[in-house]
């Protein structure tokens, strides 16, 4: 977390707008399925692992370093440091409503928040011309940060497409973290979080939305983790005869 907090900051200190994903399984397995997406990833200035799979994967690959940077946490250690250097803060995404009081719930914990813009588009694909309006206003407001709320893989490709247009900005998806600190669902226990298990919570919270992807994704994950463990083991088995 604090890795990634610094890297924003001197983003920001520097002027260089980039745009950071915050990827679980779902993103790792919506860029292997699509191309556009691996791509979309792969530009970015960072990706960071919002699941423990993630995390453990890393570290089984020897990255020792690696912890989880939770979406919600990055947001609100974020927002305390605009609150504390003055940075200005875009809210995108979220339902009617939901970015007044995701801004409203922060201003009472941060009062010093400097909020610059709340914006709800559509959930439907947008126009050009509404989209040239949502990215004007947006640079109206000249943000140091632009929060982004539209779903995964949905804000990946958003961020990709409008980073140029919206430097020296840094843009961040974070999803469900709007819902969470909006007040309107819950966040699993911290040790469900830890021990890789909130995909378990949300899935009881939503199981119509989120059941079909976790019976697709979790397995298929599972499987494609394992096949690659074992290429890693049996190069490294090669290496040692070959010596």
């Amino acid at each position: 977390m604090e890795m990634t907090l610094n890297m924003i900051e001197e983003w920001i200190r520097r002027e260089e707008g980039q745009y950071v994903c915050v990827t679980g399984v779902h993103g790792v397995m919506e860029s292997y399925r699509r191309p556009e997406i691996k791509q979309t990833h792969n530009a970015a200035g960072l990706v960071v692992p919002d699941g423990m799979p993630l995390v453990w994967l890393s570290r089984l690959r020897g990255y020792s370093h690696v912890s989880r940077v939770y979406g919600p946490d990055l947001m609100l250690a974020m927002c305390e440091r605009s609150a504390r250097y003055g940075y200005r803060n875009v809210f995108y995404g979220g339902g009617p409503g939901v970015g007044e009081l995701l801004a409203e719930r922060l201003l009472t914990r941060f009062p010093s928040l400097n909020t610059a813009g709340i914006y709800a588009p559509p959930f439907r694909p947008l126009t050009p011309e509404e989209d040239a309006r949502y990215t004007a206003a947006i640079r109206r407001a000249r943000p140091h940060i632009v929060w982004v709320g539209i779903s995964t893989p949905k804000q990946e490709s958003w961020m990709a497409e409008h980073v140029e247009r919206l430097r020296p900005a840094v843009l961040i998806g974070v999803g469900a973290a709007f819902d969470f600190h909006a007040g309107l669902k819950a966040q699993a226990p911290k040790w469900m979080r830890r021990t890789g298990l909130e995909w378990l919570f949300r899935l009881i919270q939503e199981p119509a939305r989120l059941g079909p992807r976790y019976l697709k994704n979790n397995p298929q994950f599972l499987g494609l983790m394992l096949l690659q463990l074992c290429r890693v083991r049996s190069q490294i088995k090669r290496l040692g005869s070959s010596r």
